[in-house]
């Protein structure tokens, strides 16, 4: 397995390489050359797998023995995914009226991301260990992303983590998760702006190789590809669960399962399509919120950043550069890098794109889309509580607010992704009229000691890392 950038400049990279690096050198995001089809055969002999095996099934797809023998992948593995709060790692709760939600957040900062996270970072040590080196890992966050990096890679000798997040946009559990860890080598930013004004500068810094080279700068964004790779289980574990695949045996055809996301980056619906690449057959709905790129992409071709970041109460979400789309265009046009290439620059050099009603179709017959007002996720919070006595965070409330209003189509199942827990976003709860249970580990963060630093937008960051430093 071999890797390449979707902008056509880069080919030949190993999983090492890959994992190591934030963007490709030409400004690309990386892909797996040819994307593995996994057979009826395969599907139904890993059915039943707990989820952690799943993972280490799907990561051998992608990661060459050489690289990481398999019975260290099972370790690997194994050990990252061992602290979660529940033996089974997600899981799926089954509410009335077929509603199936797909509970992702588990981990230790009860976001999806800790799934790709953890195990995203042991791999990273791996590597590091073996070769005695050191590496630094640069994270831009919306508000979970960060938490999720800084735990899994705090007190790791061979890891600097450099984390910046929007100030005044994220809940107070999302900050306090990443400004309560003291670790000598974790450095917190809290900046300017929105999730969106901080990825422009991180990706100028990316594309500065010699930076790059010299303090060995990697990401730990959706932008690395083992967050990508190890995200597509969670697609594969809910196909495999909720579809009949019983009746594949006669006939040979897989039956359908539609998986509604809650979109911001991308990055988990992408992992969706390309397992849609492998052959299992998702129908895929990538939910937004106000901040409504996607849905306007996929129903008008509208490839364009509004002026601002909308702040809604999903802030996870609020994102106007869905920048993992790059990697959906690179599939859906056949792996013309020429063509990605002159999209993803037009797109970032005017930030206004018009797809070409071609390329727009074939989006569209591959994800459809919805967005959702904050009045319709409070309107959907409530629903969900009323029918089922089950709270849901406001955005897994994007996602099931499609079950509420797009009706069923008749034989197909439908699996919603919950992507954090409801404890994590108190303020949104509240202004739905819900309460819910707060883990000891939040509850406790109120009273644990702080760090970080503030980032102004005039402010030049060798001059603050140089005064983090003394």
């Amino acid at each position: 397995m071999q890797y390449c950038s979707t902008r056509g400049g880069v080919h030949g990279w190993d999983f090492r390489k890959v994992i190591f690096s934030g963007y490709a050198p030409d400004g690309g995001m990386f892909m797996p050359e040819s994307v593995p089809v996994l057979s009826p055969d395969t599907l139904r002999s890993w059915r039943g797998l707990p989820y952690t095996k799943l993972v280490v099934e799907v990561c051998s797809l992608f990661i060459p023995t050489q690289l990481i023998p398999r019975q260290d992948l099972e370790v690997l593995v194994g050990e990252a995914l061992s602290s979660f709060s529940v033996p089974e790692v997600v899981r799926i709760i089954q509410l009335k009226e077929g509603l199936s939600i797909l509970e992702l957040f588990h981990g230790e900062t009860l976001a999806f991301k800790d799934l790709a996270m953890t195990c995203t970072v042991r791999f990273l040590n791996y590597f590091l260990q073996k070769e005695n080196c050191r590496a630094t890992v640069l994270v831009g966050t919306s508000g979970d992303t960060g938490g999720s990096a800084i735990q899994s890679a705090k007190g790791l000798s061979g890891l600097d983590v450099v984390v910046v997040y929007p100030r005044g946009r994220i809940t107070p559990v999302q900050e306090k998760q990443m400004i309560t860890c003291l670790e000598d080598n974790v450095h917190v930013f809290a900046a300017d702006g929105s999730s969106d004004d901080i990825d422009q500068p991180l990706r100028c810094l990316f594309a500065d190789q010699e930076l790059v080279k010299s303090h060995s700068l990697m990401s730990l964004n959706s932008v690395n590809w083992s967050r990508i790779m190890i995200q597509l289980t969670h697609f594969i574990y809910a196909y495999l669960e909720l579809s009949d695949m019983g009746q594949t045996e006669c006939d040979g055809a897989l039956p359908e399962l539609e998986v509604v996301v809650p979109t911001g980056g991308a990055g988990n619906i992408t992992a969706g399509f390309i397992v849609k690449q492998m052959g299992l057959p998702l129908k895929l709905v990538a939910m937004v919120n106000s901040n409504d790129i996607v849905h306007r992409t996929v129903t008008t071709g509208d490839f364009s950043m509004a002026a601002n970041v909308t702040q809604t109460l999903a802030p996870a979400i609020d994102i106007q550069d869905p920048y993992n789309m790059e990697r959906v265009f690179w599939l859906l046009l056949d792996k013309d890098g020429a063509t990605v290439k002159n999209i993803m620059e037009e797109f970032y050099h005017s930030h206004r794109l018009s797809l070409p009603e071609n390329h727009r179709k074939l989006l569209s017959q591959v994800l459809s889309s919805g967005t959702v007002t904050d009045e319709g996720i409070l309107e959907t919070m409530r629903r969900c509580w009323e029918e089922n006595q089950y709270v849901v965070c406001p955005h897994t409330a994007v996602a099931v607010w499609h079950h509420y209003h797009c009706p069923h189509s008749p034989g197909i199942n439908r699996c919603y992704v919950a992507t954090a827990s409801p404890a994590k976003f108190q303020t949104a709860v509240q202004r739905a009229g819900l309460t819910c249970d707060l883990p000891e580990a939040v509850r406790a963060l109120d009273n644990l000691a702080t760090r970080y630093q503030n980032l102004e937008k005039s402010l030049d960051w060798c001059t603050l890392e140089a005064h983090w430093n003394k």
